[in-house]
């Protein structure tokens, strides 16, 4: 077994609870299909990386969907908020022999497998790994060991979620690096630059 994890954070494509802020300009209906595109980019990039891949779902385990069964272990996330849920899946990931754990979400259309790997590379001699999304928050976290401190006494989905997050580990004294900037979508214009590229 690899000695590296990568833990892939979905919502199940239901319906009203995908992407409601690309909703609110565009509806539902064409929010759901935006969604499914970005878990098919995901799943793509993420099929091509050489790691034990881990699968959390938001509110079900769901085997008949397109992710092979065989190359994703199907998890669902914890109760609490997204740090306790971070935090309980990057513990699930090193309990079972992981060295060196990566989490992503799959909201991010310019995430490529040399990101991942990038990661997971610098995870050799770093104890964290970041990569910053435009929106003042991150698409990617890496670990080398339990600094669980980054999970705890966070506002999630904030402009300054990654600032606040890179002085808490520069207080830790722990060695961290920086991937390059990413944009997240969470609105149709996020979407429309996207496909623009």
């Amino acid at each position: 077994m690899p000695e590296t994890a990568l833990i892939i954070f979905i919502k199940n494509p239901i319906l009203g609870k995908a992407k409601t802020r690309v909703a609110a300009s565009v509806g539902k209906h064409k929010a759901l299909e935006i969604y499914k595109e970005l878990l098919l980019h995901t799943k793509k990039v993420v099929q091509s990386v050489n790691t034990q891949r881990y699968l959390f779902y938001t509110y079900f385990i769901d085997k008949a969907d397109n992710w092979n069964n065989n190359e994703f272990h199907k998890k669902l996330q914890t109760e609490g908020d997204l740090g306790k849920k971070m935090k309980d899946a990057f513990e699930y990931c090193f309990t079972q022999g992981a060295e060196k754990v990566v989490i992503i979400g799959s909201d991010c259309g310019d995430l490529s497998k040399t990101h991942i790997e990038k990661a997971f590379n610098l995870l050799n001699h770093n104890e964290i790994v970041i990569g910053p999304a435009e929106d003042g928050g991150y698409y990617l976290l890496g670990m080398s060991k339990k600094n669980y401190f980054v999970f705890e006494n966070k506002e999630w989905s904030t402009s300054t979620l990654l600032e606040s997050t890179i002085s808490e580990i520069k207080q830790h004294n722990k060695t961290f690096q920086l991937l390059e900037i990413l944009n997240d979508i969470d609105t149709f214009e996020d979407y429309k630059l996207w496909k623009e590229k």
